[in-house]
């Protein structure tokens, strides 16, 4: 059931959508090497050798971001607009797309119905499981080939970047405050554990934030 009640001052805790990608040492295969890896196979030449095997990340991937590559993970999370608060994350591999992983980010017991992210997540089946959850969907418009966007359309995604502005506070302190974002890991199942306490510590930290806001208050 979701819960529509509001603050005091008429406004909900909307979420969040967005992705991070959290880097790995990068590995130095072969090219053969690596096809093998894409394909979920054991390269021939780590057969018998199972310390070069615990050194080998097989899970992370690459993708590009803004022009540049990057290999690792993926950070996905829903952030509480109002309180900076992380509601819930999953990780995947750096090459798993963004909207792929919104489904299961969406909470339908939030104290207001908008949900937020940027273009990248926009299409019709984002927007049919949006609504299916009852929600309200305020994810950024895109422009297709054919397509531009109308004026009207850019003035609303400039009012939603000022809203969804608020969560790049939250990696933002990961990067700069938390010693970086960087996993020395090998493995998703690693990855998933260290980019869960990283969550979970920086939640901590926000709390005690929080509490020491309302006191001065």
């Amino acid at each position: 059931m979701i819960r529509r009640s509001c603050n005091r001052q008429g406004q909900g805790n909307p979420l969040n959508a967005y992705a991070s990608i959290v880097a790995v040492p990068i590995q130095r295969n072969r090219r053969d090497e690596n096809e093998h890896v894409k394909r979920g196979e054991l390269p021939e030449a780590w057969t018998d050798k199972p310390a070069k095997r615990r050194q080998k990340d097989r899970d992370a991937r690459w993708t590009k971001k803004h022009g540049k590559s990057h290999y690792g993970y993926k950070n996905h999370v829903t952030v509480d607009r109002r309180h900076k608060l992380i509601r819930r994350y999953r990780v995947t591999t750096a090459a798993v797309h963004d909207s792929q992983v919104l489904e299961e980010l969406l909470t339908s017991d939030n104290t207001a119905r908008g949900v937020w992210a940027d273009s990248a997540y926009r299409s019709k089946d984002i927007e049919a499981k949006v609504k299916a959850k009852g929600l309200t969907s305020r994810i950024h418009r895109k422009a297709s080939r054919n397509r531009p966007l109308h004026a009207w359309e850019k003035a609303g995604n400039r009012r939603r970047c000022r809203f969804r502005a608020r969560v790049e506070h939250v990696f933002g302190a990961q990067q700069n405050d938390m010693g970086g974002t960087l996993v020395r890991s090998i493995g998703l199942v690693r990855a998933r554990a260290r980019i869960g306490l990283k969550n979970l510590a920086y939640n901590m930290r926000r709390l005690v934030q929080l509490q020491r806001l309302a006191r001065v208050g």
